[in-house]
């Protein structure tokens, strides 16, 4: 079973699972396969978290998002020469402002990581996992209305340079629905990919020099230098089930975790879903999981309930038993290409949530935090019950929170629980999708300022989830797709 972002992302997954590739062979050709399919949200040069869970047992979380660039590099003073500058994105509610340019390139983790997960967990040779993202590649892939929305939003980062520009409007106009995004220069890349990825020797050179002249902290130091990490998962009980989930320094899964553990607490919990009770209980425990992090409590606040023991996404399950979940990212796209790849960098330098202490303020070297929060969530008998993550920077945390807590205390079925209505608090507004009762918003805005969506939208994340051996859930908020072999 395959839940993702695209259709064609889920069909590279099960062509795979189709040849006898198991569900780790399965996610790593869905990742390859959504650098072309879903390619404003995810690429090679993005960053991201894989959390596996084997037949046999072995919990693994593979942490390949992305490190602070400069290994080897005099040192500047910030902002020195660098190309780095704000564009405002507009959602169809509130705009949020990234940072882009050659100085928000990080080190890239994604192909690393799918590389390294490939020789850990896969057992088809990696041709054949590679094979449905240079078809993709070569031949191309039709927009459909989501990416082409996508497309439109991001234009003025995804133009920025010639080479970009060349990807994403050729011939001076944007690709719009229905056209056909082909990049035979990424195609090209893959039919010769070096198993060192990145870190090969020309392909670092090449990168390192662009980046020197044009304004950029990317070395080729930093290309050699990077590392896949295995991690442990952060593993919570709760209510009879355990969340496996990512670990720190990511934070995201520790406050999903957090979020389930002070809904457990409360006594009404778990209310009928959709009630006032209901929306009551997820906006406070919102409010508070927000104030913990806020005072930097997040892992003396988690270690206090743990006594009983963060784009896109795409979640897998094969017949063996064999889970893998995997968030993965290239931020908005830096708009510069990694010259002989077709590949567009990320600027994950420029997204302010992973930067608290400042732009460039970390050291170079230094694995940068990420809300990303693959998921696995397994009942007391070790049977897996559900997989899941989602994309959506600051609203991933949020998004887990409510569909975990619908599908597993509230018992509502998967897909209801994906596409239901949601609510996010910022800090200082709580957004609400469309779809609450009035008597539900009535209650909300009696205690908090309220901000009423007229649709669903990307902005609320994208959860894509798989009940082992049951059913697949694609949030449509990112163009969800499943498949069943």
């Amino acid at each position: 079973m395959v839940a993702s972002g695209h259709t064609a992302t889920a069909a590279a997954a099960g062509e795979v699972l189709a040849i006898g590739g198991n569900a780790f062979d399965a996610c790593v050709a869905g990742g390859f396969a959504s650098a072309m399919a879903e390619p404003w949200l995810t690429g090679l040069a993005g960053g991201g978290f894989l959390l596996a869970r084997t037949a046999k047992g072995e919990e693994v979380l593979f942490d390949f998002f992305v490190d602070t660039p400069g290994r080897g590099a005099p040192t500047r003073s910030q902002g020195e020469g660098l190309d780095f500058e704000e564009v405002v994105v507009q959602f169809s509610g509130v705009g949020q402002g990234f940072h882009v340019g050659l100085a928000s390139v990080a080190v890239p983790g994604c192909l690393a990581g799918w590389l390294h997960v490939h020789r850990r967990l896969g057992r088809l040779p990696l041709d054949a996992v590679i094979a449905p993202a240079r078809r993709l590649a070569a031949e191309g892939v039709l927009l459909n209305e989501q990416q082409a929305a996508f497309l439109r939003i991001l234009a003025p980062i995804l133009t920025r340079t010639p080479e970009a520009a060349a990807l994403v409007a050729p011939g001076g106009r944007l690709l719009d629905l229905g056209d056909r995004f082909a990049n035979p220069e990424l195609a090209a890349f893959l039919d010769e990919l070096d198993p060192a990825g990145f870190a090969a020797p020309a392909v670092a050179r090449r990168a390192a020099q662009a980046m020197r002249a044009g304004g950029g902290l990317l070395t080729e130091d930093d290309l050699r230098d990077y590392q896949v990490i295995e991690r442990p998962p952060l593993v919570v009980a709760w209510g009879g089930h355990r969340l496996l989930t990512n670990p720190p320094p990511a934070f995201g899964g520790e406050l999903v975790a957090l979020g389930l553990l002070l809904l457990d607490e409360r006594p009404e919990w778990p209310a009928p879903h959709g009630s006032v009770a209901h929306a009551v209980a997820i906006a406070e425990t919102m409010v508070a999981t927000n104030e913990v992090r806020a005072a930097g409590l997040v892992g003396p606040a988690l270690a206090r309930r743990r006594a009983s023991g963060g784009t896109t996404h795409i979640s897998v399950s094969d017949a063996e038993g064999n889970v893998a979940t995997m968030t993965t990212s290239n931020g908005e796209g830096s708009g510069w290409v990694i010259p002989g790849t077709g590949v567009v960098a990320n600027n994950m330098m420029g997204e302010d949530d992973l930067h608290p202490r400042g732009f460039h303020a970390s050291r170079p070297g230094e694995r940068v935090a990420s809300m990303m929060a693959p998921s696995i969530v397994v009942d007391e008998d070790g049977a897996v019950r559900l997989v899941l993550g989602s994309g959506g920077s600051k609203r991933i945390r949020t998004a887990l929170l409510q569909v975990v807590a619908a599908a597993i205390d509230q018992g509502v079925p998967l897909a209801a629980a994906v596409e239901a209505p949601r609510l996010h608090w910022d800090g200082e507004v709580l957004h609400a999708e469309p779809g609450w009762a009035p008597e539900v918003l009535t209650a909300l805005e009696a205690r908090w300022p309220v901000v009423g969506w007229a649709q669903p939208d990307v902005y609320f994340g994208g959860v894509h989830a798989v009940v082992p051996g049951t059913t697949a859930a694609g949030d449509q908020r990112r163009g969800g797709a499943t498949l069943v072999t």
